[in-house]
């Protein structure tokens, strides 16, 4: 029960904390469930968010589940998904039953559009992190630069790109194993 227990605490404070969506929880996650926990390491949460990115869901929500299923199968995963968006239900009611009231104030106004930015470097901060452990040879960097400059380009779902990404990596890396050969 105990570990039930750890995840329904770290997902509900993770779910009550974060502002701006699925990737601004990214640096919370990184935090605690890789750095304080030990669940997973920075390149499995990655590809916990990646595949997150490409199935339907939040990616937040499809993170918590893979986290929760990895550590008690279903009902972890059962847990850790409830756990995460049961401060969003809990947070939204109130804010809905105020917010008509008082969405036109400058106080409010300017309160978001500070949150935005921290938010923003949040997320920037977990991107970097990130990066450092994902883009690990000439193979990586190649994809991480394509992906950016064509997801910068281009307007096309994020799926693509790591659909995309996923292929390409498959393919340079049989293409340097039968080089080596």
């Amino acid at each position: 029960m105990k570990i039930y227990w750890q995840l329904f605490v770290s997902f509900f404070r993770m779910g009550a904390i974060t502002f701006g969506g699925g990737y601004a929880m990214l640096p919370l996650l990184q935090r605690e469930i890789v750095e304080g926990r030990g669940w997973c390491t920075d390149a499995e949460l990655t590809d916990y968010f990646a595949i997150g990115q490409c199935t339907p869901g939040i990616i937040a929500v499809n993170t918590a589940t893979f986290i929760g299923y990895k550590q008690k199968g279903v009902p972890g995963a059962l847990v850790a998904t409830y756990s995460l968006v049961l401060p969003s239900f809990l947070i939204i009611g109130l804010i809905a039953a105020l917010l008509r009231n008082f969405a036109d104030y400058a106080l409010v106004k300017n309160a978001f559009a500070g949150i935005r930015v921290a938010v923003t470097v949040l997320i920037l901060n977990a991107v970097v992190k990130l990066l450092r452990s994902s883009v690990t040879d000439r193979i990586t960097a190649c994809i991480f630069v394509a992906v950016a400059v064509l997801a910068y380009v281009l307007d096309v779902s994020p799926v693509l790109f790591v659909l995309a990404a996923a292929a390409l990596g498959i393919a340079l890396r049989v293409g340097k194993e039968a080089k080596g050969k």
